[in-house]
């Protein structure tokens, strides 16, 4: 190699000659390898980042999980004949019940969380925030991955019991906890007294389509044992239309932090009289893990038929694996990166195909000078590598100049568009590679052609 380098150092240093006294010409020749690699190095981090983003939803949406949502009527588009009323069959909708015989029926189950979830307004000192209350099992914040950050998450006795405590997202806790520790505080909740005894971590990562489908705005959630918000604030089952309108305008609610945590609610979900005329189920949702990916559609299939039967072959649910719907997501996001990878790779095609041509324009300008080094004593591949060395300089330096563009565009992109870019040592190796490449693949026939050139004839040349 080092051989090969001394051998032939003045030809390479003739080729740069050749370009530096040419600085506009091999800077245009230049321009197709410089915007080919930025958009191939742009275009791989944008594929990066989009396959970044999509882990990092599958973690908060969980692995292996499987979302059993209700499908509430809406009363203003149900149009349904008295006839067809009296002659509907009967379902108690999602309920407690349902998650009971999911745990005992379903081998495959991992963890199981029911969930019941309103919005409302948290005060704390005279401070309010909208937030939203969740009802859950201690399952769920292993379901979706959700670390604490401080505190502790429910014991037994709590979520049997029904006791005032919660667990805060990290808006929360900036919202009425920025100066104190949140631990051991007490929050209001819709005129109902909460002992925070965690705070979750915050996360960054956006969901957006997915809040539908059971996937939560963590960050601004206020989490209370299932039994809680069964006991304290709705419990769909246990109350009709009649009862709700009638004391919706009579709503008692009597507790605090001086009553040794307890409270007594006669009504105190704001929801249940607006939502009782079409929603009667008593959970908005149960989230089911089962223990590996190959579980996932047989158990969707198991469920939905258990659920049918259990529910006198209503129809009034729905079942989603989140997971799925990303892999679905991520599938068609790569074969969107993989054209436009091919759209950019094909401006390196062309960038190389402009320096081939540039180098035979270059061939024919030169002659008489390849016909004089031929004539003193060069060689034919001292006239290949002084040719070669001119493409492969040009599409390298357009290479170097083109990494350090595409960088710049991923982060443009990126603060501009919104879209995660993730510049991965790969694929700077993958471009500049390639525009190297193209310069010794394009660079070689104009290099071999002016190599067969006779001197005599080069010599005559006008």
């Amino acid at each position: 190699m080092f051989k090969f380098f001394f051998r032939y150092f003045h030809d390479m240093e003739i080729a740069v000659e050749s370009i530096v006294s040419n600085k506009l010409k091999s800077m245009l020749t230049a321009l197709g390898i410089i915007f080919g690699v930025a958009a191939v190095i742009a275009m791989l981090a944008i594929g990066k980042g989009a396959k970044q983003e999509i882990m990092e939803q599958m973690k908060m949406v969980g692995v292996n999980n499987i979302l059993i949502n209700p499908i509430v009527q809406d009363k203003s588009t149900s149009s349904s004949t008295e006839s067809e009323k009296q002659t509907k069959k009967f379902s108690r909708g999602l309920s407690m019940l349902d998650v009971d015989a999911i745990r005992e029926v379903l081998p495959s189950v991992k963890r199981i969380s029911p969930e019941i979830s309103f919005n409302s307004v948290a005060m704390m000192n005279g401070v309010k925030y909208t937030a939203k209350l969740v009802g859950v099992s201690n399952d769920y914040f292993y379901l979706y991955n959700l670390p604490l950050v401080s505190g502790v998450f429910f014991n037994n006795y709590q979520e049997e019991n029904g006791i005032q405590v919660c667990i805060i997202g990290a808006n929360i806790r900036s919202k009425f906890f920025s100066k104190i520790d949140p631990i051991g505080q007490y929050i209001k909740f819709n005129g109902i007294w909460l002992k925070v005894i965690g705070v979750l971590q915050k996360t960054n990562v956006s969901l957006t389509g997915f809040e539908e489908k059971g996937v939560n705005v963590y960050n601004d959630n206020i989490y209370i044992p299932i039994q809680t918000m069964l006991l304290r604030y709705q419990n769909r089952a246990l109350v009709n239309t009649k009862l709700v309108s009638e004391a919706s305008t009579n709503v008692m609610v009597f507790g605090g932090p001086g009553m040794g945590g307890m409270s007594r609610v006669v009504v105190s979900s704001s929801d249940a009289s607006t939502e009782a005329e079409t929603n009667y189920n008593q959970l908005d949702r149960i989230v089911v893990q089962v223990g590996e990916t190959d579980q996932l559609n047989p158990s969707t299939e198991i469920l939905s038929r258990m659920l049918t039967r259990r529910h006198s072959n209503v129809k009034d649910f729905e079942i989603t694996v989140p997971e799925l719907l990303l892999k679905q997501q991520q599938r068609t996001k790569d074969i969107f990166n993989i054209v436009l990878g091919a759209i950019a790779s094909i401006s390196l095609i062309v960038g190389g195909i402009g320096i081939m041509n540039i180098m035979f324009a270059s061939v024919m300008e030169r002659i008489k000078e390849i016909g004089t080094r031929m004539a003193i004593g060069a060689k034919k591949m001292d006239i290949v590598v002084q040719f070669l060395s001119e493409a492969v300089l040009i599409s390298v330096s357009g290479g170097f100049i083109g990494v350090f563009l595409g960088v710049i565009m991923a982060k443009l992109i990126e603060q501009i568009a919104g879209i995660m870019t993730i510049v991965s040592f790969f694929s700077v190796f993958i471009a500049f590679g390639v525009s190297a490449a193209v310069g010794v693949i394009f660079g070689y026939q104009p290099a071999k052609r002016a190599s067969e050139k006779d001197p005599i004839e080069s010599l005559r040349y006008e």
